[in-house]
């Protein structure tokens, strides 16, 4: 069904570990404290600037620099603390990523740094071709056309030919309709087609084998 794919454009916090995992608590948790000191608030305070900040600019770091003077590295510096051995390789994901056609790629409103060590820990450095990330996009952020631009024209993507992954509904809404094949990545059925061209699955690797 996606016989004509020839570029494989994967999301990464959510989407190739779980939702919910121990990492993901450890990303939300490094995000509130860093915008608690930020801004000079607890950790409730802090979840509501994170609504507000993501819901206005479409990320947290991209709000804060907008309404204040936060260096993006400074925000960033909590990845540098998070323990992530606390995932591990995924062989069914690796599998089903090195027999896709084509070229691999992770695009991230993360950053490089938080990628690699993920990749490296689920073992999937050796099957994505590139990573496109927050600093790659100087600083905007999926869902916006200036992101998705970017990263469309540092890899040379054909938006026809190619097929993204994500966990947030709202970052394929553009892609889908610069005519990528989407698939939304989140709890349900292992996976089912919502519109031409439009998926969404729950186990990325059942969705893959049964779908290329």
């Amino acid at each position: 069904m996606l016989a004509d794919i020839d570029t494989w454009v994967l999301d990464l916090d959510n989407t190739l570990y779980p939702a919910g995992s121990a990492l993901a608590v450890q990303l939300t948790d490094g995000i509130l404290s860093t915008i608690a000191e930020y801004y000079g608030t607890d950790v409730p305070g802090a979840r509501r600037i994170q609504s507000e900040l993501v819901a206005e600019y479409g990320t947290s770091l991209r709000g804060a620099m907008l309404t204040g003077t936060i260096d993006p590295h400074e925000f960033l510096g909590f990845e540098r603390r998070m323990d992530y051995s606390v995932i591990g390789p995924d062989p069914a994901l690796a599998g089903v990523l090195e027999e896709l056609p084509g070229r691999r790629y992770v695009y991230t409103n993360g950053s490089a740094y938080h990628a690699e060590q993920v990749l490296t820990r689920l073992g999937l450095t050796e099957h994505i071709d590139g990573v496109f990330d927050i600093l790659a996009g100087e600083l905007i952020p999926k869902p916006y056309a200036e992101s998705l631009d970017a990263f469309l024209a540092r890899f040379g993507v054909d938006p026809a030919r190619s097929a993204m992954f994500d966990d947030l509904e709202v970052n394929l809404a553009l892609p889908h309709e610069r005519g990528m094949t989407t698939v939304w990545v989140t709890a349900g059925t292992p996976y089912e087609q919502l519109a031409e061209r439009r998926w969404r699955a729950a186990d990325l690797p059942s969705f893959l084998r049964a779908n290329v």
